[in-house]
């Protein structure tokens, strides 16, 4: 749909926002893509949780049968503090008129890495931003609570990345859910590494192309993943996880609204994006989280 001043409403329609917006996010986003739990939802949504029960023990015939108590949790996702992430962006109604296909283009490009480099960056690494009290955006995986951690990592060996596998199985994770995440440096560096056969440990997935495995499991590449921390000390993380303990809550999906006579003044019009997401562990035990990982040599 060409984006112009005549002939089109100024609030596009759910087909063309799957087109233009929705669809092209869920692909750029690294974090959606990989197998969290999506709820739909206009409001808070409570997520209960099994957090535990009394062990069963064994009776003999006609014996009473032993009570159990059984506990119950709940995770809050979307509380009305949670901010939404909102973008806009102004053009001349000249460029409109005169170069419609090229300009769309170029909005609908920049527009889907924007928001999905956003969502990211906090999916991965956001602090939860506290404001009076409250949390108004969502906390990142690598500062989830609860997560299994290996520190001090340092250059990782075939032998840190089945200890990382071992913690996961050691909390009861299906291993055929896991899933890694790393920066694309990481990701090189380990591409190099070999076992005693001589064989690479990353191997490309022979059933798709771009896809590849590490002792079995999805590898998910993502420089949002920040390769120093944000810190100068050349330090990064690598994530073992279990993507389906992970739910996200979705109010709004990316939605886009062209307005064309925000800027009338200037005689310009504006696209606007507007979506609210959040994010929150189910299981924390089921991320396994390597901190302090370097190049080979650093």
């Amino acid at each position: 749909m060409a984006l112009s001043t005549a002939g089109n409403g100024p609030i596009l329609s759910p087909e063309q926002v799957a087109g233009i917006l929705t669809v092209p996010l869920q692909k750029a986003s690294i974090f959606l893509s990989l197998g969290v739990r999506i709820i739909e939802s206009h409001g808070p949504v409570r997520v209960p949780l099994l957090t535990g029960s009394d062990e069963p023990s064994w009776h003999g015939e006609n014996e009473k049968i032993d009570e159990v108590e059984v506990d119950f949790g709940e995770v809050l996702l979307l509380s009305p503090n949670i901010k939404s992430i909102k973008s806009l962006n102004r053009y001349s109604n000249e460029l409109a008129r005169q170069s419609v296909a090229d300009a769309i283009t170029a909005v609908q490009q920049r527009m889907v890495a924007d928001v999905a480099g956003k969502i990211d960056t906090t999916f991965f690494t956001g602090d939860g931003a506290v404001v009076s009290g409250q949390r108004t955006e969502p906390l990142g995986l690598l500062n989830y609570t609860g997560v299994q951690e290996m520190t001090a990592v340092g250059a990782p060996t075939i032998d840190d990345l089945h200890d990382a596998e071992g913690l996961a199985l050691g909390a009861e994770v299906d291993p055929a859910a896991l899933v890694w995440v790393m920066n694309s440096r990481d990701f090189v560096n380990l591409r190099k590494l070999k076992d005693n056969g001589g064989r690479y440990l990353i191997q490309p997935d022979v059933t798709e192309s771009g896809r590849y495995q590490l002792l079995g499991h999805r590898v998910f590449v993502t420089n949002r993943l920040p390769a120093d921390l944000g810190t100068g000390t050349n330090e990064s993380n690598i994530v073992l996880m279990d993507p389906s303990k992970i739910a996200v809550a979705r109010d709004l999906a990316p939605s886009l609204t062209v307005l064309p006579e925000l800027f009338g003044d200037y005689d310009q019009g504006a696209i606007r994006v507007v979506c609210r997401y959040d994010a929150a562990p189910l299981n924390p035990e089921a991320v396994v989280i390597l901190r302090g990982v370097t190049a080979p040599g650093a």
